[in-house]
């Protein structure tokens, strides 16, 4: 269990901070490019940094990884809770994110390590599985309630909380241990990794303020392009790859890969978009934000915990297929909720619904990748699947975002025009809006005598660019984890979740 605390740690981190984001958009006074930055800077330290220093903790020791990753992790926390800045909140958040890198690679090794018998080890792999899930599952409903007691610092002195108490535990109870055999650890991968990733997250959020056509945007997507490029060609010559590329030719393991980041990708449409659009469209406080979120995460952890029998009976297939599709049914019912005035009712059942499928497929995911590579590679596989969670995150978070702050500038700026809004004013209107600015219309009504009579229909103008950039980024979220489940439930409908070393080639 203190193995599954230490991962909790790391995925509840993924989702906490989602519904804190409108509070510190208006307390940072930070754009939706910042808001970004603050989930996507954490996602790309932990999916980029993941494999490598899983390599070093194989190498130097797992406790000893975990517990300096648990360390930097709580530094982090403490430092965004201190944030006065969107910039140092940012920067915190990536100190976050390569804590976390650290501490959670090592806890399915040391799972590996400590139990030996298959039947043990599946058990304790389905638990860990099924806590990740939890993990994923209560972070809005506990971020709702913290930021309700004492605002969005008071997640982050949560997570110092919890890591020191999780730090001690894991230095009593949790024995050392190291591979001796591990390879050389493939840091040009990792950086090459950094770059490609980095760079198109760079190009994606940035592009959307400079323009796309902007010389610096283009030049980043060229430099993210070539070391995508070198990327795949190194790890397909060096001995011990950060990704070994073979394993893609196998459809169980590429199609693990491709629902663990579109599963990933729907949740964070969910989690972000939903979650900032009650804050600040209809003004939710905390709490009531914990308690829309609640039916879907109970839903979530019931699922989880009964997927893993179900998946023994009758193998990965129907269940990724079913989940998946549950999933995609109620992200696009969760925007019939949210249409016009929100419908409580809809939108519970729609998120309900959303959960039920969510957990269903989220289990599966790390055995099915584990199960059809050797066991020595199962580090690798493993991480692989971490990462492609991360990726997910970081373009949901990144192209769905980019095209919400899309709907806020261009399509609002439009709108605005229409309205007789001057165009001296129309950019502070905009700005407001990225910022938090709009509820009560204090930042908006800058000059009250020309511009104050028509606040209100400004008000009504940028929440219905809002609207419009959620319900594609629903839609579009819907559609993909319905297609891409039914396509990985094909592909992975071979694959065994045996962690014993023996391997299906699916």
């Amino acid at each position: 269990m203190v193995l599954c605390a230490v991962m909790s740690l790391t995925f509840l981190d993924t989702t906490i901070v989602a519904v804190a984001l409108a509070s510190v958009q208006t307390s940072l006074h930070a754009g939706v490019a910042q808001l970004q930055w603050v989930i996507g800077g954490y996602a790309l330290a932990f999916g980029a940094l993941m494999l490598p220093f899983g390599a070093l903790g194989d190498r130097f020791g797992r406790r000893r990884a975990m517990l300096v990753g648990l360390a930097l992790f709580a530094v982090g926390s403490a430092t965004a809770a201190l944030a006065h800045s969107p910039a140092q909140l940012i920067a915190a958040r990536v100190v976050m994110g390569v804590g976390a890198a650290a501490s959670e690679p090592g806890t399915l090794s040391i799972i590996r390590q400590l139990y030996t018998e298959p039947g043990s080890r599946a058990r304790a792999l389905g638990v860990w599985s099924a806590v990740a899930a939890l993990a994923l599952a209560v972070g809005p409903v506990i971020g709702g309630v913290l930021v309700g007691i004492g605002g969005w610092p008071a997640i982050f002195w949560f997570n110092v909380a919890a890591s020191v108490v999780v730090i001690v535990v894991t230095a009593i109870v949790i024995p050392e241990s190291t591979d001796p055999g591990v390879g050389r650890i493939d840091w040009g991968g990792a950086a090459l990794g950094l770059i490609a990733i980095g760079g198109a997250l760079f190009g994606v959020i940035q592009g959307e303020a400079r323009g796309y056509g902007n010389p610096l945007i283009v030049a980043v997507f060229v430099v993210a392009a070539v070391g995508l490029a070198v990327f795949s060609v190194l790890e397909a010559h060096v001995p011990n790859p950060m990704l070994d590329l073979h394993y893609l030719r196998r459809p169980g393991f590429s199609g693990s890969l491709v629902l663990a980041f579109s599963v990933y990708f729907s949740i964070f449409a969910i989690f972000f978009f939903t979650a900032l659009y009650l804050q600040i469209v209809e003004g939710y406080s905390g709490y009531r934000i914990a308690s829309v979120f609640l039916p879907m995460a109970l839903a979530m952890i019931l699922t989880s915990l009964a997927t893993g029998r179900w998946v023994a009976r009758i193998g990965v297939g129907m269940p990724i297929a079913l989940g998946s599709l549950l999933a995609g049914l109620g992200v696009l019912g969760a925007d019939v909720g949210l249409s016009g005035s929100t419908h409580p009712l809809v939108l519970a059942l729609s998120l309900t619904v959303a959960g039920l499928g969510f957990g269903t497929t989220v289990v599966p995911v790390t055995s099915i990748a584990l199960a059809v590579v050797p066991q020595q590679h199962s580090g690798m596989a493993a991480a692989s699947t971490n990462t492609a969670r991360a990726l997910g995150v970081i373009a949901s978070v990144s192209v769905l975002g980019s095209y919400l702050n899309a709907q806020l500038t261009s399509g609002l700026g439009t709108k605005l025009a229409r309205l007789g809004v001057p165009p001296v004013f129309r950019h502070v209107v905009i700005s407001a809006v990225e910022t938090g600015g709009v509820p009560g219309g204090s930042s908006i009504a800058a000059d009250t005598k020309t511009f104050g009579p028509l606040v209100a229909k400004v008000v009504t103008a940028a929440y219905g660019a809002f609207h419009r950039g959620l319900t594609i980024s629903l839609i579009i979220a819907g559609a993909l984890i319905i297609v891409s489940g039914v396509l990985s439930a094909v592909a992975v409908r071979g694959a065994r979740t045996r962690p014993d070393g023996e391997t299906s080639q699916a």
